[in-house]
Parts: structure tokens; sequence; C-alpha cells
């Protein structure tokens, strides 16, 4: 498999509506978002100095939105790394398959909402970072 540039992995900015009430933001399927939704999850009560993430996946495209709080998103293609901060609740990260990540960094009171393009599927998880390494040689 040939490595995934990192660019692939970029920020969206979602519709911000804002009110003196509160504030609101919105994803639409293929719209704000490129791909189909099938499942979406988050994370939230990490305790310090705990990540998450450590894997990779071979076809799932997903958008990370940090709903409340901050966290860093650390991007590995196997011969570079990236690291972005996501902060804010109207901006998510969209990663392409073929991308290890690790989130790290919690913030207290941090959540992260994640909107995925498939169900879930663990033959298309990659959990040792050796076998990444391996599955983009191909073998």
């Amino acid at each position: 498999m040939k490595k995934t540039d990192l660019s692939q992995c970029t920020i969206f900015d979602f519709p911000k509506i804002t009110d003196p009430r509160g504030n609101l933001t919105f994803v639409e399927e293929n719209r704000s978002i490129p791909f189909p939704v099938k499942r979406v999850y988050w994370t939230y009560d990490v305790p310090g100095g705990e990540t998450r993430g450590g894997h990779a996946h071979k076809k799932l495209h997903q958008m990370l939105i940090a709903v409340s709080g901050s966290f860093h998103v650390v991007l590995d293609n196997g011969e570079e790394k990236r690291t972005i901060l996501l902060n804010h609740p109207w901006q998510g990260l969209h990663i392409v398959p073929g991308v290890w990540r690790v989130l790290e960094d919690f913030s207290s009171g941090a959540v992260c909402m994640v909107i995925a393009s498939e169900y879930y599927d663990e033959q298309d998880y990659i959990y040792e970072y050796d076998d990444f390494l391996k599955y983009l040689q191909g073998q």
C-alpha cells in the first residue's frame, strides 16, 4: 500500500451559528463532512496523562471533533508525523484510511466526538505499530 500523504488529513470548519443564548454548530452527511455517516461515538473522562487511539484503519474515514476541551492528535504515515491541536467545537479533523493516530494531552473535561464512515469492524483496525508498517509495505 502506498503511504498516505498526511496533507489529506485536514481541518474542516463547520457552520457556527452565534447567539447570545449559546452557539450552535452542526454537521451534515456528505455536505459538511466528505463521507457517509455510519457511526458516531465519543470519548470522555480521559484520566490525565492517558492516551486514546493508538491504531490505524484500513478503510474507515473519521472526523474528530473536540466538542468540549482540547486534545492533540498525532498523525503518522510511517515516514512522517504531524501533531494537530483540536480545541474548537466548530472544527473537525478528517483522518483518512492508512494513518496511525494517537490522541493525547486531554484537558480536564475534554470530550472527543468521532464521526465514522463505517460500522464497527474489528478487521478494519491495525492495533500494532509494526503491523501498521508491514501493512504500508503491502505485506
